[in-house]
């Protein structure tokens, strides 16, 4: 009797543990599911991306200017509410990732796709850095089909900029669930700075990107603000409506606009260079440093001009140009202005003032085109197939 009261007992016993690890796995995954984690704000945006040890990819996206928000989880597996353990594990099939609340009128979401590439190698799809296996491997995980098509846009110029000499491979794939991961995971790098800055340095991340990119390892985000890559919302209304619509420049299509229409579309200055044959000053430009991978455009029309493979630093204070993207991207004219005989260049289509060619550039042409940064738009490298100017990629990209 008394052994089947002990067995009795252990029955019981056995149950009210399982019973309170259960309430227990319950509370935490009620916890995590009603995390206040994300900011209460419906005009945030949300995007996901995957670049290895969360800790790292979260601290890099709330040091950018427009997020509001980084949260550490877990995302890409089939497992309900996951713990580190699982996933660290490699059992879910899910990887660490970080979910993004952003201020859409602050940062673009091509402004974090270019942030994510000083973060992270989209090569390695195998883990990222001393982290190895697929709980760790890379992705970008879209929200939406605009989501996608900017990521798949964003993918191909990396591809065709030869910056890596592999080939990019990050998946790009539609977001399951993103489950938070635990609390103690959340700002890490504010709650623990020392280990983790000591497992950032001996992970190579950093020393990886640093290598990769140089003297463009820090990204300057103020072209990825919507409706002010220059400041001046007005420039962005200047390029025609083939641009904007992400179809390019067409030049069946494009009708030059009246001057009133101008006035109103440009700035003061921008109008004054290119209807009035005006020079700005230099070292005090938009682009005579600039030297991001990209293509620079009519600012009237947004006919392709030039690449930035062929700019280079003239020490003139303008942006300058061995040559144009085409030999009949632009027009010559001679300028006998100022008491002086000069060969002016002008935009094809729109017929806008940009500059002038001399005969002292560098090899390979020994010519530098001298041009105005008011009479042009630039177009980063990895915006350009979204905004319609995929087949001048190649123009653009670095030689392999």
């Amino acid at each position: 009797m008394k052994l089947k009261v002990a067995g009795l007992f252990s029955v019981l016993a056995l149950v009210s543990v399982a019973g309170l690890f259960t309430a227990q796995v319950s509370a935490e995954k009620s916890e995590r599911e009603l995390s206040q984690y994300a900011p209460d704000d419906p005009n945030l945006a949300v995007a996901t991306f995957a670049g290895g040890c969360f800790w790292c990819v979260e601290a890099g996206y709330e040091k950018i200017p427009g997020v509001v928000e980084a949260v550490s989880g877990y995302t890409g597996g089939d497992e309900a509410y996951p713990t580190y353990q699982q996933v660290s594990g490699g059992r879910t099939g899910h990887t660490e990732a970080v979910q993004v609340y952003y201020d859409p009128e602050k940062i673009s979401y091509e402004g974090l796709l270019a942030g994510l590439w000083r973060m992270m190698n989209p090569t390695d799809i195998n883990g990222q850095f001393v982290d190895r296996g697929k709980q760790y491997r890379p992705g970008i995980f879209y929200h939406n089909a605009e989501q996608k098509q900017l990521a798949e846009a964003a993918k191909q110029a990396l591809e065709a900029s030869g910056v890596y000499g592999n080939p990019v491979l990050i998946p790009i794939e539609k977001l399951k669930t993103f489950y938070p991961a635990e609390d103690y995971h959340q700002d890490y790098y504010k709650k623990n700075p020392v280990r983790y800055k000591f497992y950032t340095f001996n992970s190579g991340r950093y020393q990886f990107i640093e290598k990769v990119y140089g003297e463009d390892y820090e990204l300057d985000f103020s072209p990825y603000v919507p409706d002010a890559a220059d400041g001046d919302a007005a420039r962005e209304k200047a390029v025609s409506d083939q641009v904007q619509s992400g179809q390019g420049f067409n030049p069946a299509t494009f009708e030059k606009p009246g001057k009133e229409v101008l006035k109103q579309r440009l700035t003061d200055l921008q109008y004054e260079v290119t209807q009035e044959d005006a020079t700005e000053r230099a070292f005090n430009n938009e682009y005579w440093d600039n030297k991001r991978p990209g293509l620079y455009v009519d600012v009237v029309s947004g006919e392709p001009l030039f690449s930035s493979r062929d700019k280079y630093k003239s020490g003139t204070g303008w942006p300058s140009f061995t040559r144009p993207i085409a030999s009949n991207a632009v027009a010559e004219h001679e300028d006998r202005s100022f008491f002086m005989t000069r060969t002016e260049i002008r935009s094809i289509h729109a017929d806008s003032h940009l500059g002038h060619v001399f005969n002292d550039g560098p090899a390979p042409t020994g010519l530098r085109y001298c041009m105005n940064s008011a009479a042009m738009k630039f177009i980063p490298l990895e915006e350009m197939a979204a905004a319609g100017y995929g087949e001048w990629i190649d123009k653009v990209a670095l030689a392999r």
